[in-house]
């Protein structure tokens, strides 16, 4: 069974009414919380049960040889894209500068990308996806709370680094990017946040922390910590040892009122 935080992950803000169904609330598991890019704004989706991973993956179709060139052309183009952001940053980086680096021309691009904003879209997801992995991976079985927590974040900054840019990318596109861009890059970072919210689940089971503690508002307190501890890398020079100190202290300090008593 998909656990109610995964059903219905929903964090609030000043102002907001949303809360997290839990067992015998009166609130129904019909929506689910995706949050901002930069942690800034809040809002909810509807999950249909066939989305969830209680169910079976269908089997994918097999591909002809039209279908996997294609396939092949978007990731060249996709690896190009990535290239120039983590140089240059997204701004600077050209459709004909993409094109050149994929060693295709510009109308193949625009044969698998409308412009250049679904095209950076198409890599935030991809990377949000792996760095998701990454950091699920990180968490060691069987550890405190804390530590789990400590090392899921730290396997997320080690990994990404190299992709800075990236970061400022999403930070800086989310005040100015169209609402439907908006909502697509917010959904591109939803498997980050469903990561840390099953560590705490598991905490919460394991009886290291408060049955009633408030899972929704602990996911966006840590979700929102780790993402703007990317500025000291990219103005104060912090190396991804320095950024994992620092979320640990953040940690200690968020899961203070939280922790069940011993």
């Amino acid at each position: 069974m998909v656990p109610w935080w995964k059903r219905c992950l929903c964090i609030h803000r000043i102002g907001g009414d949303f809360s997290a169904h839990r067992p015998g609330s009166r609130r129904s598991p019909s929506v689910n919380f995706v949050s901002s890019p930069a942690g800034s704004e809040s809002f909810v989706e509807y999950t249909p049960p066939f989305m969830t991973d209680s169910i079976a993956a269908s089997p994918e179709p097999r591909l002809n040889r039209r279908q996997a060139a294609k396939i092949r052309t978007r990731q060249k183009v996709l690896e190009a894209a990535r290239s120039l952001v983590a140089e240059r940053g997204s701004e600077p980086a050209t459709i004909r500068d993409i094109a050149q680096g994929a060693g295709m021309s510009t109308g193949a691009v625009f044969a698998n990308f409308q412009d250049k904003a679904e095209l950076f879209e198409a890599v935030l997801t991809e990377d949000m996806t792996r760095l998701a992995e990454v950091v699920e991976a990180g968490a060691p079985q069987g550890e405190p709370v804390r530590d789990r927590l400590v090392s899921a974040l730290s396997a997320g900054y080690h990994s990404s680094l190299d992709q800075l840019p990236l970061f400022q990318a999403i930070v800086a596109r989310s005040w100015f990017q169209p609402l439907a861009a908006e909502m697509r890059a917010r959904a591109a970072t939803r498997k980050l946040q469903l990561a840390i919210g099953a560590i705490l689940q598991d905490a919460v089971s394991r009886g290291e922390i408060s049955q009633d503690a408030d899972l929704r508002l602990l996911v966006e307190l840590i979700w929102d910590a780790y993402l703007s501890n990317y500025r000291r890398a990219a103005y104060d020079n912090w190396d991804a040892q320095a950024l994992s100190d620092h979320v640990a202290r953040q940690i200690d300090v968020i899961l203070a009122g939280a922790l069940a008593a011993r």
